[in-house]
């Protein structure tokens, strides 16, 4: 069965067909799927009835797994799937849908702002694999926006700008923009900032992309008025809609994407209902830039 990837728009996004996920992956298969990540940043593979043991199977087909253990304030108690798959959806070790008030679902939802998987990591992720178990009967769409077209488009004073500056990510940063403040020591230190460039090149293409986040707060040399500001600018400029594609999921897609080049965000769904969406999440190939120590 041969592979066919056909675009969604002229910008982001393409569906794959013509191959089972739930086999194992050939050397011809990893590089076709490697190559539609570049040109395409995001894929889609409908109608994949995958086990976890498949879904991971097939992620590590094609790099080194990211350890996501410590990305949330899930607790053991609420763990329900194994630690080399992110649990995203909205459900508690019961399989019950967070109350409204629930701490973990107030983090969660932090997911709504646009981010960049990891990017609060010094190795930030490479590609997420995302699977749908169940979806609610409304809303949960995610969004993807393409950050080389936008860099791309943006003016030469704008690129001569950006391109030497260096951020800081955290996830206190993002939570911090809708209002959660209530970190423990213990996730203070798990959330250390830490750095990354504003403008990254994809090794096998050489073409470059702004890279932001929610989790961006500050900018290197910068008066934190002046470097927010910067941030919400490129981020309006980067999240228009000649660049977004929309995902609406159905059960048993799987969405694969590049957040070296990506953002996306999750949007809203009644909150009383299940959304069981699954990632495995590869590793990037070293930081973008060297760290360090940082003021807690």
């Amino acid at each position: 069965m041969t592979i066919q990837i056909r675009p969604l728009g002229p910008c982001i996004g393409a569906v794959v067909e013509g191959i089972d996920l739930r086999e194992p992956l050939t050397a011809d298969q990893a590089a076709q799927i490697h190559a539609g990540m570049d040109r395409h940043a995001v894929l889609v593979f409908h109608n994949q009835p995958l086990t976890n043991e498949q879904h991971l199977a097939f992620t590590q087909a094609l790099g080194t797994l990211e350890n996501t253990a410590n990305n949330t304030l899930r607790s053991a108690a609420d763990f329900r799937l194994p630690p080399t798959m992110a649990d995203v959806s909205n459900l508690d070790g019961n399989d019950k849908p967070f109350g409204r008030d629930d701490r973990k679902r107030l983090f969660a939802i932090g997911n709504r702002l646009w981010h960049s998987d990891s990017s609060f990591k010094a190795v930030p992720a490479k590609y997420s694999l995302l699977r749908a178990v169940r979806i609610p009967s409304r809303g949960g769409n995610t969004e993807f926006a393409h950050m080389g077209a936008a860099y791309e488009a943006l003016d030469d004073e704008t690129k001569a700008l950006i391109e030497p500056l260096i951020c800081e990510h955290s996830q206190m940063f993002s939570r911090d923009l809708i209002g959660f403040r209530e970190f423990n020591a213990e996730e203070r230190e798990r959330f250390r900032p830490v750095r990354q460039r504003l403008v990254r090149t994809l090794p096998r293409t050489g073409r470059k992309s702004v890279y932001l986040s929610s989790h961006a707060g500050t900018i290197i040399g910068w008066q934190l008025p002046e470097a927010r500001l910067l941030l919400r600018d490129l981020t309006e400029h980067a999240t228009q809609r000649e660049f977004v594609y929309s995902h609406k999921w159905q059960v048993n897609d799987l969405v694969m994407w590049d957040n070296r080049q990506t953002m996306h965000r999750g949007r809203p769904f009644p909150v009383e209902e299940a959304r069981d969406v699954r990632r495995t999440t590869l590793k990037g190939e070293g930081p973008t830039v060297a760290q360090e120590a940082i003021a807690a």
